[in-house]
C-alpha cells in the first residue's frame, strides 16, 4: 500500500511553522502540512508511522518504509485479517491511501528495488539491467 502524498498528510506544529516560511512578493506564507524537500521530512514521517503501528511492527508482519506499507502473511485468511486490521487503523488516523499503487494478495512483489516473496529476497532485474550490460573493467 502507498500513502497518498504522504508528507502532506501530517500537520506542521504551530511552533515549527516559523521555520518553514516562504516570502514571495512581500507576502509571507508558511506550511501547514509537512512539505516535500525538507531534510527531516522523511524521518519525521517514518517516526509518525512507527508510532501509529507499534504492535504490527513488533509482531513483524507489517513493514513500513516512509509511505509504503507491506503486510506479510502465510495464508489467505491471515492476509485478509491483517489487511483489515491495517486498513482500520489507517482509517482511524485519517491516512489516505493511493489505491492505484496498492497490490493485494500477491505471493511475490517488487518493493524498493527488490523482488520479495515468502521464500526469497532478490534484486529486481530491471533495476540492475544497465549495470549487467556494461563490460567488465
Amino acid at each position: 500500500m502507498d500513502a497518498l502524498k504522504g508528507f502532506h498528510q501530517d500537520v506542521v506544529t504551530t511552533r515549527a511553522r516559523k521555520y518553514l516560511r516562504i516570502i514571495v512578493h512581500c507576502e509571507v506564507y508558511q506550511y501547514l502540512r509537512i512539505p516535500f524537500g525538507i531534510k527531516n521530512s522523511p524521518s519525521h514521517f517514518q517516526r509518525m508511522m512507527n508510532e501509529i503501528f507499534p504492535e504490527e511492527l513488533s509482531d513483524r508482519w507489517l513493514i513500513i518504509y516512509i509511505d509504503d506499507f507491506i503486510a506479510c502473511s502465510m495464508t489467505w485468511e491471515e492476509n485478509m485479517c491483517r489487511l483489515s486490521r491495517g486498513l482500520t487503523k489507517i482509517q482511524s488516523v485519517s491516512i489516505k491511501i493511493s489505491f492505484k499503487k496498492c497490490h493485494f494478495g500477491f505471493k511475490e512483489l517488487k518493493a524498493l528495488g527488490h523482488v520479495v516473496s515468502g521464500l526469497s529476497l532478490g534484486m529486481d532485474k530491471n533495476k540492475v539491467a544497465a549495470v549487467l550490460l556494461k563490460p567488465m573493467p
